[in-house]
């Protein structure tokens, strides 16, 4: 069984709204085993519309059109159905009084072209879930194959509002699909989280992996370069029940881990500053952090994680040279230096008491400063009193890509270098 998306919309063409909802569904698809290939996207124009539809039909046995179930004029997927169906639109009585007494128990006058959303094609059937006025579709569909025999395909149409999407999907359209193709098996996925290599690194270090898997043809692995997020290697396990599925994804995640060692960093929804603030607070250890550069993204991001602030005591955005002297003690001079991040780091764990002081310094461009190109990155860990014998490191390196990217690279990869730190520290 093959499942394919056809979003409908033009301001899903023109980037007014992203398409998440075509994400969603592909993922729900994977997880009950349903394969998908395609996802369209297509403007409100009824000729367009409806050969995104046959196209999708010709290669597809199901398809699943989202949006345009709207009462108003740009909502054009009633008509292209019928087209597709050959069958003529019909008014659904029951339809019509369920969605008067839906704008009666709110005390709302209905307005007339409300109705055009209890139209259907003949043939069709309306999906149960209905959380708003728009009602889902389910609708037969029969071509003749290259082979000359009958091919039975449905096409389902839901709306475009993201919560009665996901409730029509879940209640109607993948159980539906589920049926008509005698699906048993479940699909499930693990995505490790890595950094310190490039993505061809990665794939050099687990050739031989790949080959072996590619041989065998289950699990699967995939890469996915992901900015600030890390390197991810997703894995992917398909057997007959959730819980085969999930041993599958425990065995080849051990070997991933044996081949790629510390470079792996977290699992699924983990991320770099997650995973640095449970290091910390299982070692009942705090931080502050000194930000140039990055004027707060470290802090920002470190915020972002539930219950941060039992271990992040602060930061300071020193991008003014003279702040870095006045309020740091950083030596006058210059600063985009691996020595000036060092006295970042040592400055703002005195400055905030933290156990643990990070710091960042650098050029994000896209001019040069101090003699430094852009991507010109210099930063420290200090890992306790520097004078009771505490841990100092600093690195320096050169970061690709726009002030954006450099910034963003900086922020995963400072982290990266506490978190191997503290990793050492906890295995002493």
């Amino acid at each position: 069984m093959r499942c394919e998306v056809v979003a409908i919309g033009t301001e899903l063409l023109l980037g007014q709204i992203v398409d998440t909802n075509s994400s969603w569904i592909g993922e729900q698809l994977a997880l009950h085993g349903i394969d998908s290939f395609f996802q369209t996207k297509v403007g409100d124009n009824l000729d367009r519309v409806v050969g995104a539809i046959e196209l999708a039909l010709e290669r597809s046995d199901a398809v699943i059109c989202c949006g345009g179930l709207g009462p108003t004029q740009d909502d054009l997927t009633r008509e292209a159905l019928a087209v597709v169906t050959g069958s003529p639109l019909v008014s659904d009585e029951a339809m019509e009084e369920h969605i008067f007494g839906l704008f009666a128990g709110r005390g709302r006058r209905m307005p007339a072209n409300n109705l055009l959303q209890a139209m259907r094609p003949e043939t069709a059937s309306f999906i149960e879930q209905m959380p708003g006025t728009a009602p889902g579709l389910v609708c037969p569909v029969q071509r003749v194959g290259a082979d000359g025999a009958t091919r039975d395909l449905v096409v389902y149409a839901v709306p475009g509002v993201p919560w009665e999407m996901q409730e029509m999907i879940s209640g109607t359209v993948i159980p539906d699909l589920q049926r008509r193709a005698g699906v048993t098996a479940v699909l499930r996925s693990r995505t490790l989280r890595t950094w310190g290599e490039t993505e061809s690194g990665l794939a050099e270090l687990l050739a031989g992996r790949i080959a072996a898997l590619d041989a065998a043809g289950n699990p699967t692995l995939a890469f996915l370069a992901s900015g600030m997020e890390g390197l991810k290697v997703r894995i992917t396990a398909k057997a007959p029940t959730a819980e085969e599925a999930e041993s599958l994804l425990a065995a080849e995640e051990a070997e991933l881990r044996d081949l790629l060692g510390e470079l792996v960093f977290g699992v699924d929804d983990d991320t770099m500053e997650s995973v640095v603030l449970d290091l910390l607070r299982a070692q009942g250890r705090t931080l502050a952090v000194a930000e140039s550069l990055t004027g707060g993204m470290i802090g920002s991001r470190l915020c972002d994680v539930p219950g941060a602030s039992d271990v992040f005591r602060g930061g300071v955005v020193s991008y003014a040279s003279d702040v870095k002297y006045d309020v740091l003690d950083v030596p006058t001079g210059p600063v985009v230096t691996e020595q000036a991040a060092i006295a970042m780091a040592v400055g703002v764990r005195r400055l905030l008491g933290a156990d643990v002081g990070l710091a960042v310094t650098g050029v994000a461009g896209p001019d040069p400063q101090e003699d430094q190109p852009p991507g010109t990155v210099c930063m420290a860990v200090v890992v306790g009193d520097p004078e009771a014998g505490g841990v100092v490191d600093s690195l320096r390196v050169q970061l690709p890509g726009g002030r954006r990217q450099i910034r963003e690279f900086t922020v995963i990869t400072v982290l990266g270098l506490l978190r191997r730190h503290l990793v050492e520290v906890a295995s002493d």
